[in-house]
């Protein structure tokens, strides 16, 4: 493994791959992407001319197999997450792999347990986490300023549903949007508040015309002192995209809380005693500090930032919300 820069190999040509992490490796200090994948080769090699990719692959165990590819980042569809998170592992490989982890806490501990036999690195790519400003809300938090927490509300909803050939769309794939963008409120509020959930509540409007998977979701996650997240997630709604922390002094507001922040986007707000201020942080690429956190861990440098305990419990929750929608009751989480 080389110390200069982590090799990182793409197993998929998706979206978020190309819109988003692969740049986001490129503007890393420690990155540098050097093969990506795809069954179809013609498809892998559009992308690594367009990207500056050295390597294409038409088949995900070329890539593995490539001995100058240190770490692997896998934004597979959800029903492959775990297949390939295990592969990697078993070829020696760091692994990134988009969220949700998997489709269930039970798949998300066997990928764990693989990554920890194989002696290699297993993050969830929950992006947002590694930027500077969520350090500061918790600072902020922790000095009193917003007086003690009462709840938290946060909403991640966005309007796509006549893409008839969404994976999100089609449930055995693990389409839904509480895998797809619920999961971030979830694993915001386990974060903001360093504890796990007590019980859930959930309500779900599941959709005939996409295969049955939760279009829309509203739920409650208990925590303890009576403290609670409220959240919905949709793929049939108006966009939004924010995190709201409230206490009995004053709220802390995130308007754009889960996207990579712009320059005019990443600031948040505290509303207290003495009026309303704006917070403002530096315009950082989120991707990019999570490829950097993720290879200073590789070489031993520093800690991970985030156990790969953390997608196991944040799976559980998921697990105990779509539980909840289906049967309409509250879950009592263990």
């Amino acid at each position: 493994m080389s110390m200069s820069k982590l090799r990182w190999g793409i197993l998929g040509c998706a979206n978020i791959a190309i819109r988003a992490c692969i740049p986001g490796i490129q503007n890393s200090e420690t990155g540098v992407v050097t093969a990506i994948a795809s069954r179809n080769l013609q498809k892998s090699k559009e992308t690594a001319e367009s990207l500056n990719i050295p390597t294409a692959y038409g088949t995900y165990e070329e890539l593995l197999a490539d001995p100058n590819v240190d770490a692997i980042y896998i934004p597979l569809p959800n029903h492959l997450h775990k297949e390939w998170t295990i592969r990697a592992a078993e070829a020696g490989k760091h692994v990134l792999c988009e969220k949700p982890a998997s489709l269930t806490a039970a798949e998300t501990e066997e990928m764990v347990a693989a990554c920890e036999k194989a002696g290699v690195l297993f993050a969830e790519a929950f992006m947002y986490r590694h930027h500077p400003r969520y350090a500061r809300v918790k600072e902020i938090i922790a000095s009193g300023e917003i007086g003690e927490i009462r709840g938290i509300h946060a909403a991640f909803t966005f309007n796509n549903p006549d893409d008839a050939a969404n994976v999100r769309f089609v449930k055995e794939m693990g389409g839904g949007s509480l895998y797809d963008v619920g999961c971030y409120p979830i694993s915001a509020a386990r974060m903001i508040l360093g504890e796990e959930p007590e019980a859930v509540t959930t309500h779900a409007f599941f959709s005939p015309q996409h295969d049955n998977v939760d279009m829309m979701m509203s739920g409650l996650v208990e925590f303890s002192g009576g403290v609670a997240l409220t959240f919905d997630c949709g793929m049939w709604a108006d966009f939004r995209n924010t995190v709201e922390v409230l206490g009995t002094r004053g709220r802390i507001e995130i308007p754009s809380a889960f996207i990579t922040p712009t320059e005019e986007s990443g600031s948040f707000y505290v509303i207290g005693a003495d009026g309303r201020r704006e917070e403002q942080v530096p315009y950082l690429n989120q991707y990019a500090l999570q490829a950097d956190d993720i290879a200073y861990a590789a070489w031993g440098k520093k800690p991970m930032r985030f156990e790969p305990a953390d997608a196991v419990k944040n799976m559980k929750v998921i697990d105990a919300c779509l539980k909840s929608a289906e049967e309409r009751s509250r879950i009592v989480l263990s």
